[in-house]
């Protein structure tokens, strides 16, 4: 199939399908542009406005207000001279014709379309998945029925010992649940903190009341005869009570649009350095694509492709060529309800790595380094994570902390001072030592 190539952003019509956090990023960066397309419509299959999904844990916990979430009112879009249409989902795409169709039967034309659709929960094959009080925790209408489960009191057992289910869990507990937390891996966030930082966060968050069973496997999920959940079973026998069951293992790109249109997909919808797919008048971004086999969870890479996205848009025949999205290391900055977690690079070492580690356990304090011929390929840091950005400059930059390795684990004042000023060769110090 052929397409034809795009218009000029001065007179094309660009629409967006998607309204979460990236379609939103690229609608205000957009904004902020002369030389943007002359007409936008944005699609969001949601009721309501683009919202901050990240705050959706406060949310629950009973930290935040509902309004506190949301980007910007519907009434802005208006103002923007951008349309929105929310409540609908795109259930056809057509890319010879350039024309998609929305489940409520709207049909719009388009001269260049983003898909920027996310992704939906990654659901397991239990027996017993489709009970009622059985869901997942990323919405809306997730927080607000699983906040009204939680103010009947009861137990909760939440699937998935990562970022979103240790949230899930400590908003549930919070209400005034009782949570019991299943880790399949051997232990919490297993992606992002080595065996010690998570030992720590394990402790800390079974002293606050959460029940955690790492390398723990789930046999089903257990009715009450009326077709709710009532138990979960694991597969070494044990039992657990449960008034609701949250599944919290992670995600899988919303792809189906793209395949149905005929675009090129594997995981998810395959993009080029400029985010276009297969079809050149189509782009796809954020969690529903895939770029030399990379998916995409985290805000950092997607802000980074949107500011690529934005500029092949608004790019007009004769302009300089756009400069491609390119992989970057990318640091991890969470906060588990009040414990800090900075983390990069390998987690586990391997046979050529030095390893340099800290730990203050009144403080609660642990930092550990890797490095290879002086320079820090990893760090995982749980409690003060201060010194966590510097450690990640240095590493971005491939820095020789070798004039610094005595004081890398203190502070990074000391540390810079020494890289700053090295000691000379003929120093007295050196000759005493």
């Amino acid at each position: 199939m052929r397409h034809r190539h795009p218009d000029s952003p001065a007179t094309e019509h660009l629409v967006i399908v998607g309204n979460g956090m990236a379609g939103h990023r690229l609608v205000e960066t957009l904004l902020k542009r002369d030389d943007r397309p002359a007409r936008i419509t944005v699609i969001g299959e949601e009721r309501v406005a683009a919202y901050n999904r990240i705050l959706l844990s406060p949310l629950l916990a009973g930290e935040m207000t509902r309004d506190a979430l949301t980007l910007r009112e519907a009434d802005w879009y208006a103002e923007q001279g951008v349309e929105l249409i929310l409540g609908e989902r795109v259930a056809t795409l057509d890319g010879e014709a350039r024309r998609l169709t929305t489940d409520a039967g709207r049909t719009l034309g388009y001269d260049r379309l983003v898909l920027a659709t996310g992704s939906r929960p990654a659901m397991p094959p239990l027996p017993g998945l489709e009970l009622d009080g059985v869901r997942a925790f990323r919405d809306l209408d997730d927080a607000a029925a699983l906040t009204r489960t939680a103010e009947a009191g009861g137990n909760a057992v939440v699937i998935g010992g990562g970022l979103l289910g240790l949230e899930a869990a400590e908003g549930l507990r919070k209400r005034g649940m009782d949570v019991s937390l299943i880790q399949r891996d051997d232990r919490l966030m297993n992606r992002q903190l080595d065996a010690t930082a998570a030992t720590l966060l394990e402790a800390e968050l079974t002293r606050r009341g959460l029940t955690i069973f790492t390398e723990a496997n789930i046999a089903a999920l257990l009715d009450d005869g009326q077709g709710r959940v009532h138990e979960v079973r694991l597969e070494d026998g044990t039992r657990l009570p449960a008034d609701c069951v949250v599944v919290a293992i992670g995600i899988t790109p919303n792809a189906e649009l793209g395949r149905q249109a005929g675009l090129a997909t594997e995981r998810a919808i395959l993009v080029d350095a400029h985010l276009t797919t297969s079809d050149p008048a189509i782009h796809a971004l954020g969690e529903c694509c895939q770029f030399e086999g990379q998916l995409y969870g985290l805000v950092e890479p997607i802000w980074r492709q949107v500011d690529v996205l934005v500029e092949r848009l608004c790019q007009r025949p004769g302009d300089a060529p756009v400069a491609g999205y390119r992989e970057a290391p990318t640091a991890t900055k969470l906060k588990i309800s009040g414990v800090s977690l900075y983390a990069f690079g390998p987690i586990d070492p391997d046979d050529d790595h030095e390893v340099l580690a800290y730990h203050d356990p009144e403080q609660g304090d642990y930092r550990r380094l890797l490095l290879r011929n002086g320079r820090i390929e990893g760090a995982v840091l749980y409690g003060d994570t201060a010194m966590g950005p510097w450690y990640f400059e240095r590493s971005l930059a491939g820095t020789d902390l070798g004039p610094c390795r005595q004081a890398l684990l203190l502070g990074a004042a000391d540390a810079q001072l020494l890289l700053d000023s090295p000691e000379p060769q003929d120093s007295p110090l050196k000759e005493a030592a």
